[in-house]
């Protein structure tokens, strides 16, 4: 694992950005796997932004997302597809047709985890999945408990996460309380995996996710795990980390990072 840290979430988000930016050109026809919520939109911003300006092209591009709301059709302004084309789809040269989300309508809820798995499989696995973390570590909707190796499945959300999320629905009740999600055998089944963390109300979770034992009860503590993980922080987030000084210095001497410092 790789950590580096920004000086503010901006710098992170930009930093995140450029790394995705930067494994598309090196390898165009590209499977991402992305995530949602607000700490992603700046990500989505800054790659539309190097779009426009020719320095990131989608056209080659499938994307595969982590999770959708169960029983939220895609035209929905809560769902996670209505999500992803305000935020990225409508702003960048990608073909629609290659963008893939856990149909929240699926009336088998087993056989959609199964075709979801199916078509990552088709299309040649995730090269880079993008992840962020949730308030009590979860990673997608993989609330505490989930099997490291969990495949895509229906779940029920836990209260905390009901409760951080539900303020983006109005009213708040009427956000659903189970959604699909690719499991945290599926994320890790990811060539590459870049985490982004921001804001100081992540301080404790992301020291354990990064630092802490493994633990089902903190599933995002599953990039431990994985052998290419990039883990990307604002000063906040990063000021429970005991480790720092080691994660600062890879930073600035090591090759690899010289054209990102």
């Amino acid at each position: 694992m790789e950590v580096i840290i920004q000086p503010d979430a901006a710098a992170a988000a930009k930093m995140t950005a450029r790394l995705i930016a930067d494994a598309i050109n090196a390898k165009p026809q590209f499977n991402l796997g992305l995530a949602t919520g607000a700490t992603m939109e700046p990500v989505y911003a800054e790659l539309a932004a190097m779009n426009r300006r020719n320095e990131v092209d989608f056209s080659r591009v499938s994307t595969f997302n982590l999770d959708e709301y169960i029983g939220l059709p895609p035209e929905d302004k809560n769902s996670y597809r209505y999500y992803m084309n305000y935020h990225l789809f409508d702003k960048i040269n990608i073909d629609k047709k290659n963008t893939n989300l856990p149909d929240g309508m699926a009336a088998d809820e087993v056989a959609e985890g199964a075709r979801y798995e199916a078509a990552m499989k088709k299309a040649g696995g995730i090269d880079l999945q993008l992840l962020g973390i949730g308030s009590d570590g979860h990673i997608g909707f993989n609330e505490p408990l989930s099997s490291f190796a969990s495949r895509t499945r229906a779940k029920p959300l836990t209260p905390a996460t009901y409760r951080q999320n539900s303020v983006y629905f109005d009213p708040p009740e009427t956000m659903p309380m189970r959604a699909f999600t690719m499991g945290v055998g599926t994320i890790l089944d990811a060539k590459r995996i870049v985490m982004l963390i921001t804001g100081a109300k992540k301080a404790g979770i992301a020291a354990q996710a990064i630092e802490g034992p493994l633990t089902s009860m903190v599933t995002g503590s599953a990039i431990q795990l994985h052998p290419a993980v990039v883990v990307v922080l604002d000063e906040g987030a990063a000021a429970q980390l005991t480790m720092r000084e080691y994660y600062d210095w890879v930073f600035a001497h090591e090759p690899k990072w010289k054209n990102y410092r």
